[in-house]
């Protein structure tokens, strides 16, 4: 029992020798003198207000005299039409204003994103999980308003007669109940090439997987704060990614314009998807009742009745088909993938859609069919969460490589490197050549700077001599399309103004939840402009200043945005250096901005200086920008196109040890490099590398979803019964580095996304895990092993094992 002792003090192996310290810096410091505002390391531009606790989120917004607050009255049945909704002790609670039903919703009781009609913002009729909102409590404090909210549960206040419920996909699948049409992706080299490779191979390799759901667990909660103004209008800040899409759910809602309303959002607590679409449930609910009221409404629901409420990353079910060869390279695959999509399709499609063009990772396939089957259970709706589907598409060829290794007792990363794309270029299962693969070299560099032969044998070396812990290693890529399923969401627009005094604003479409955003964006703006950093601000993104915006989704937030801020301060620049050339009599060309100086010809000014002469003889200071992603296009019906403007790359080294008496693992070691292009600004590249790696693998190993078999109930809605990974789970050795190449498309400064692809590094953990298990037989059984690999998880893995050994 002395090595159970031994699983939190265990000896890790040397980390790798990165880069000699201060090199990076230098070249840095380079940068900076020779007037470079982007490709360096800046800090967040809200940390000192984060860290002094002055940001502002939309809790801490001033507000106004006689502020009235709300709450929501939640079902208590999965499936049930409504037969009593008797409110009268509702609104007789001390401090109740008003209380409002579907039918009081004055336009349409709708927020669904895309299939419209099946997403109601309170329930009509018939409830369609436990927690759906079922009525509004408007009252003179939080805590009136939650209390009489609370009325919900009693039978006399809302009485309903059960409906037959559906709780898990693959019931739904079994009945053939879906939120949409199922998707199917195929591509055969000639009609009937599938099947037949699949009769025909010298290996064939069928099984099951599955993986579950995640919640966002957003540290500000959902919120809306809504306050009515003149002639019917009304502004709602709120924690949104989509201002836009909460401009139009609210106007619907109302049965107003979409100019009556304006959206603003300063920045939220986190988001990870989960405020893109359902944010417009409690932004619709409070605009109603501010306009009703004619008074400022604040609805904040608290961490219970969020998780009850929302929705949350899909949890997929696979079943494979799969011809190999005797070297372990993929002929032929057929995969079914089920998503538990929840009540309503909300925005299930798309996230089908991306996990079937994700199916193929980093691997060439032949001969390939992938069915996506999105079913309706009667549960929360599940939604966007960071990697949009492509996590869980991915994740299946990487369990079926990694059980062809095992099969055929050849190291799993021997493997994968066989059915790479080759560097040459290669064309996807939708259609999309990929020309761009770094994967040879990045994996090679990784692989040599890991040490991961070495360390292979030694874990070897060491679960030989140790019967009770195991060690597992393993090292997985990742190939990422980075774009918007939908082409025409691949668009943005900025303002960027200049002040008489030098100083310059700037209001872009994108919104901040924590990743940086803005920080980027002001440093491309200064780089345009050749001015200092603190000469920019970037202000709360505002739908009376850009209209028409797409999500901050997809990681393509500084790539739209950023390209959007650059055209428009590109535009100033020119006008600037045309006024300077005509006054100082030169070629424009001699015009030259930097440091934030404005060299023209012989003749140096402040830009400051040159900006106040400007003014005066009347030279335009402000411009919008614009820009649309070229190159994109998608054929919904066939899944066929280029979907993505380009690809991100990353690879992952995890080491693991796994406890075989309580089923307890921990990662001892991860070694990251990642493929950011040309970074934008390094420092916030790495944190956003760090906090996906950790977030995924929370929902890989621990964050573990379970609903009540019968009730229908989310037993796992709070922090008390919900883990997410903490500071003592981050890998007491982990070596994150970027992988410096520059872009090949013209993206912002030849730099690549970071905001979902770094979460499927840590599959690296998970087939870590695997390999622990496997050691337990010899490596000769592979371990039924379902994600998230908790502790239960893994002790159910092991009895399979030495079952079958």
């Amino acid at each position: 029992m002395n090595q159970r002792a031994d699983l939190d003090t265990l000896g890790t192996p040397s980390p790798v020798h990165p880069t000699a310290p201060g090199q990076d810096a230098q070249a840095e410091a380079r940068r900076v003198a020779q007037g470079q505002r982007v490709g360096v390391s800046r800090a967040h531009e809200s940390a000192h207000l984060h860290v002094a606790g002055e940001a502002t989120y939309t809790d801490d917004i001033p507000e106004l005299a006689g502020t009235l607050y709300a709450a929501l009255g939640l079902s208590r049945e999965p499936h049930a039409r409504i037969t009593t909704l008797q409110l009268e002790a509702v609104r007789a609670q001390p401090g109740v204003v008003a209380v409002y039903t579907a039918a009081d919703i004055p336009g349409v009781n709708d927020v669904g994103p895309i299939v419209k009609g099946d997403d109601p913002i309170l329930a009509d009729g018939v409830v369609h999980y436990v927690g759906q909102p079922v009525f509004l409590v408007i009252a003179r404090s939080v805590e009136a308003a939650r209390r009489a909210a609370a009325l919900a549960r009693q039978p006399e206040v809302v009485a309903y007669e059960p409906l037959p419920p559906l709780l898990t996909a693959m019931a739904a699948h079994a009945a053939g109940r879906y939120v949409i049409p199922p998707l199917h992706l195929k591509r055969e080299s000639a009609p009937g090439a599938l099947p037949r490779a699949l009769a025909r191979a010298p290996h064939r390799l069928q099984g099951r997987f599955e993986v579950g759901g995640q919640e966002q667990f957003y540290l500000e909660g959902q919120i809306a704060y809504a306050r009515p103004l003149e002639d019917r209008g009304v502004l709602v800040q709120c924690s949104t990614q989509h201002p836009t899409e909460m401009q139009h759910a609210v106007a619907h809602a109302l049965g107003l314009h979409a100019h009556h309303v304006r959206v603003e959002c300063r920045r939220m607590g986190g988001g990870f998807g989960g405020k893109e679409s359902q944010s417009a449930l409690f932004a619709c609910l409070a605009a109603m009742a501010a306009v009703k009221l004619g008074r400022a409404v604040k609805l904040r629901v608290d961490r219970d009745d969020d998780f009850l409420i929302t929705g949350r990353r899909h949890g997929f079910h696979y079943e494979y088909d799969v011809a190999h060869d005797d070297e372990g390279r993929v002929l032929a695959a057929e995969v079914t993938m089920v998503s538990n999509a929840g009540f309503s399709a909300d925005l299930s499609g798309p996230v089908m859609t991306r996990a079937l063009c994700h199916f193929d990772n980093a691997y060439w396939l032949h001969e390939v069919a992938v069915h996506g089957y999105a079913a309706r259970t009667n549960t929360q709706s599940n939604t966007a969460f960071r990697g949009f589907g492509g996590p869980q598409g991915a994740i299946a060829i990487e369990q079926i490589l990694d059980s062809i290794a095992r099969r055929l007792g050849r190291d799993p990363l021997d493997v994968r490197r066989l059915n790479f794309y080759a560097p040459e270029g290669q064309t996807t299962p939708y259609g999309q050549r990929v020309d761009d693969n770094l994967l040879h070299d990045l994996v090679a560099r990784l692989e040599q700077r890991s040490e991961y032969r070495a360390r292979r044998e030694a874990v070897a070396a060491f679960n030989a001599r140790n019967p009770v812990l195991k060690k597992g290693l393993a090292l997985t890529p990742v190939k990422f399309g980075i774009s918007f399923n939908v082409p025409h969401l691949n668009q943005a627009g900025a303002l960027v103004h200049v002040y008489n005094d030098g100083s310059i604003l700037v209001n872009h479409g994108g919104t901040e939840m924590g990743q940086g955003l803005n920080t980027k964006v002001a440093q491309v703006v200064a780089h345009e402009l050749g001015v200092h950093f603190e000469r920019v601000r970037c202000s709360a993104t505002d739908t009376d200043k850009v209209a028409n915006t797409s999500a901050t989704a997809a990681s393509t937030g500084s790539d739209l945005n950023g390209k959007a801020a650059q055209d428009a301060a590109r535009q100033i620049r020119e006008r600037l250096a045309a006024f300077a050339a005509r006054r100082f009599e030169v070629d424009v060309g001699a015009v030259r901005f930097a440091n934030d100086e404005v060299q023209i010809g012989s003749t140096t000014l402040p830009f400051a200086e040159l900006v106040a002469a400007a003014y005066v003889a009347r030279v335009q200071l402000w411009s919008d920008g614009f820009y649309a992603t070229p190159k994109i296009h998608w054929d919904p019906k066939t899944l066929t196109g280029h979907p993505f403007y380009y690809f991100a790359y990353g690879a992952a080294v995890a080491e693991v040890v796994v406890d075989t008496l309580t089923g307890e693992a921990r990662t001892l070691r991860a070694d990251v490099l990642y493929d950011a292009g040309r970074s934008l600004n390094p420092a916030v590249d790495i944190g956003q590398v760090e906090g996906a790696f950790i977030q995924g693998m929370g929902w890989l190993t621990m964050e573990e979803l379970w609903w009540h078999p019968t009730s229908g109930r989310l037993m796992t809605h709070a922090p008390s019964t919900y883990k997410i990974p903490t500071a003592n789970d981050v890998p007491p050795v982990f070596n994150v580095q970027l992988f410096d190449a520059d872009n090949r498309e013209d993206s912002i400064h030849r730099s690549k996304a970071v905001g979902e692809p770094p979460l499927l590094l840590p599959f690296s953990v998970f087939f870590a895990i695997r390999d622990a298990i496997s050691a337990v037989g010899h490596h000769r059984v592979d371990p039924p092993l379902r994600a998230p690999a908790t502790a239960e998880a893994i002790l159910t893995a092991i009895e399979a094992v030495r079952g079958a050994a």
